[in-house]
């Protein structure tokens, strides 16, 4: 596996990549590593030639600064897993070599960047765009791989890729949600909470998937209020938002419609922000 570090580094080695006409699947992370990040690498590592993981902890889509302090992260603990996952090449650049002056970019998302994370986390989508179109103008990737726990920045990424960047001829792929054994969604947040919330977590996932299933006979507002009335029940959690989307403008529904429909969530557990979705089935 190699390590780069710098653009120039990067740049070198993904040379003699195309040269050899070898397909590029990217895994853009930020480090803090599970089994939700390895099974991205593990989509690329089946449709590709080549896989390549970038770690690196964006300050532009941090809108609360402790956050950014906080956000948990372990080099050596990730390179060790990589390691052993058919990754062939990790970027791992530092501040300065992504932002050599500051990024005053504005991107226009036509609506999507407001609702739910865009509404609670202000200017966090414009950062995520700074960063991934960076990355995707360095890399120039074949396909790229995004876990749907972020759904919304699926959506983000998508309409960033269609419409800023259709030149560069990516492939968005969406993966499915990485679940520990009660079905907290795989998080890098997740270690950052104590034995009582992480047992308090699990919940989450679970009344999302009742009402996700059982979601006849009640209205969206019902059904939002029901869930998150049940959330809060626990001393643990606390629900910052429930919303019912629909999955391609992801503006709150009218009409429950199975297939085309999702739950989202952000939850506070202590002082850990929690996101998750369901698809109403």
């Amino acid at each position: 596996m190699i390590i780069a570090r710098t653009k120039k580094e990067l740049n070198r080695y993904l040379k003699l990549v195309r040269k050899a006409n070898k397909t590029i699947g990217f895994v853009p992370t930020m480090g803090a590593l599970h089994k939700g990040h390895l099974s991205l690498i593990k989509c690329s590592d089946n449709e590709n030639n080549f896989t390549l993981v970038s770690i690196f902890v964006n300050p532009t889509q941090f809108n609360n600064p402790d956050d950014l302090k906080k956000y948990p992260g372990n080099e050596t603990e990730d390179l060790d897993l990589l390691l052993r996952e058919s990754c062939d090449i990790v970027f791992i650049p530092d501040v300065d070599e992504m932002y050599p002056e500051d990024d005053k970019r504005i991107f226009d998302f036509d609506g999507i960047d407001k609702v739910m994370e865009g509404k609670f986390r202000k200017g966090h989508f414009n950062g995520v765009a700074q960063i991934v179109s960076k990355l995707f103008e360095i890399v120039r990737p074949n396909k790229a791989y995004f876990g749907r726990k972020d759904f919304q920045q699926v959506a983000i990424i998508n309409y960033l890729n269609k419409t800023y960047l259709p030149d560069l001829g990516i492939d968005i792929i969406s993966c499915d949600i990485i679940r520990e054994g009660d079905g907290l969604a795989m998080s890098s947040r997740n270690r950052l909470l104590s034995v009582s919330e992480r047992k308090s977590a699990g919940l989450i996932s679970k009344i999302l998937t009742k009402y996700g299933r059982k979601f006849s006979g009640y209205s969206v507002e019902e059904l939002r209020n029901r869930i998150a009335e049940e959330i809060n029940l626990d001393k643990n959690l606390e629900v910052e938002y429930i919303d019912i989307v629909d999955d391609e403008s992801l503006q709150t529904v009218s009409e429950i419609i199975p297939g085309k429909t999702t739950i989202c969530a952000a939850v506070y557990d202590g002082n850990v922000r929690l996101i998750d979705n369901i698809a109403i089935t």
